[in-house]
């Protein structure tokens, strides 16, 4: 299956689905290491991406609050487990940004260990939301996470953000051939644009949360 094209939702605001909404997140902790979460018989939805791919404004968007997730200048800021409450025993998780160079060895060397202990391990991850930017598209490091999923089975749904940035034919372009990479390399991954700065597909991608978080 695969997500349909979100320019029909440029007004929406995340509010519509029945018994869990996007804009009830709350900040609960920051983790340094996953012993730190919540329970493990909980649910949750990890976020994910490049550093630079726009993931806080991703999550205050979809919130709407704009000071949920600390928005920074400088790519990397995020190098916790920070994890916000959508209701009881359901949570969102943002993972720390991949793919900066200016984190230190012993920084990567922690990450590296850490995540791969989650995706290992943790049994309460009920999907991954993946951000990347459309300009840019799936990077080998995107990919490498990907691999991951498949190992575990985790459903997967990828946000092509910052799709104002071009022109509506070049997105859509860039949608059918992400969605034919997904296809080939990730099963059943779902794909769709998204533009945080603009607020768009915001409804479709709310949808796939609380599907996952049901």
């Amino acid at each position: 299956m695969v997500a349909g094209d979100p320019a029909k939702n440029e007004a929406d605001n995340g509010t519509s689905q029945p018994g869990w909404t996007c804009r009830s997140a709350r900040f609960v902790l920051s983790a340094n290491k996953v012993t730190q979460l919540p329970a493990d018989s909980d649910a949750e939805v990890a976020f994910a991406g490049r550093s630079n791919a726009g993931k806080s404004s991703v999550i205050n968007t979809l919130s709407g609050n704009a000071k949920l997730a600390r928005i920074s200048k400088t790519p990397g800021r995020t190098q916790a487990l920070n994890c916000f409450r959508v209701a009881d025993g359901r949570y969102l998780v943002d993972l720390p940004g991949y793919g900066y160079a200016k984190v230190s060895h012993a920084q990567r060397n922690h990450w590296h260990h850490e995540l791969g202990r989650y995706f290992g391990q943790r049994e309460a991850l009920r999907g991954l939301l993946l951000i990347v930017d459309i300009r840019r598209g799936l990077t080998e490091l995107d990919w490498q996470l990907i691999a991951m999923l498949r190992e575990r089975r985790t459903p997967l749904h990828c946000l092509l953000n910052k799709a104002d940035k071009l022109a509506s034919n070049a997105a859509h372009n860039n949608l059918h051939r992400t969605r034919g990479q997904l296809r080939e390399r990730a099963g059943g991954a779902t794909v769709q644009l998204f533009s945080a700065s603009k607020r768009r597909g915001i409804e479709e991608c709310c949808a796939v949360l609380a599907g996952w978080l049901a």
